[in-house]
């Protein structure tokens, strides 16, 4: 009988200086595409490189995340399938270098998904994991993109300045992927950004710029994203004028900057308010297909 070919497929090797692993998934907790886009925009920035993928036969229902047809240049017909790329980079100035694990959030065998994710950072020499999100709440997109971090690692929350996690109840794969890290002693922190609710269907810049200048303080690095803030500013111009054409969805978005402003003092004061947002998205998810 022949052995099955592995769920994590080596395609280069890569020797790296104390490197943090960055993670997002497309699906159910990337809303406005800012967490996926905000690694892409890293993976990018550092040119890093791919060295594996992790298969995606056992962890997605293809009815649910169907594979493309595309046409290749000699205009045959190829299928591509759904997969999580890692690619690495290194990132001059810092202590630390890059991973990136980006793909669709695995819909099946999520703890066998997150030791292929556990084998790929142990062989890298990753000594933290980032995973970031993005969430639809009851948020101006005229404010400031609200970021909300945790870390069921104490001393890691100390260090990146975020709340230990008290969270219970559902979960997702990042959840499970998080778990699974910290049980082979790999501390692992997310960073979650709002999205307006009422642009639910556009892609967020402005939040993704969020997340990535949120990475950047734990890479101890700092750069200028000139595209993605110029993404940012049109993304808000374009929502404001399409806001201003409907009256009722502009008296609304002025109620949201009334609450915002209002309770922006009231997060300084009480960050686990924030917390408690994320947290009872995170329970609503319970009944979703």
């Amino acid at each position: 009988m022949s052995t099955p070919p592995p769920h994590l497929r080596w395609t280069d090797k890569a020797t790296l200086k104390a490197p943090i692993l960055l993670a997002a998934f497309e699906g159910w907790n990337d809303a406005g595409e800012a967490s996926s886009t905000a690694v892409r925009y890293l993976r990018d920035h550092f040119e890093a490189r791919p060295v594996a993928t992790i298969d995606a036969e056992d962890f997605f229902d293809f009815t649910v995340a169907r594979p493309m047809v595309q046409l290749d240049h000699q205009e045959k017909r190829t299928i591509k399938w759904p997969s999580t790329v890692v690619s690495v980079a290194e990132v001059a100035g810092s202590t630390h270098d890059l991973v990136t694990l980006i793909g669709h959030e695995p819909q099946l065998r999520w703890r066998t998904f997150a030791d292929q994710v556990f084998e790929a950072a142990q062989a890298l020499g990753a000594v933290q994991i980032i995973t970031l999100g993005s969430l639809l709440v009851d948020v101006p997109h005229t404010r400031p993109v609200q970021i909300y971090g945790s870390s069921d690692d104490q001393e890691l929350a100390q260090r990146l300045a975020i709340s230990p996690s008290a969270y219970q109840g559902p979960t997702g794969s990042v959840g499970v992927l998080a778990s699974r890290l910290r049980e082979h002693g790999i501390p692992t922190a997310s960073f979650w950004a709002g999205v307006p609710a009422y642009v639910s269907n556009a892609p967020s810049p402005k939040a993704a710029l969020a997340l990535v200048n949120r990475v950047c303080q734990a890479f101890d690095t700092s750069f200028t994203c000139t595209d993605l803030e110029i993404s940012a500013a049109a993304y808000e111009r374009q929502v404001s004028d399409i806001v201003a054409e409907d009256e009722s969805t502009a008296t609304y978005v002025e109620q949201l900057e009334e609450d915002f402003d209002a309770q922006e003092q009231d997060f300084q004061d009480d960050p686990d308010r924030l917390v408690s947002e994320v947290e009872d998205f995170l329970r609503d998810q319970n009944g979703r297909p």
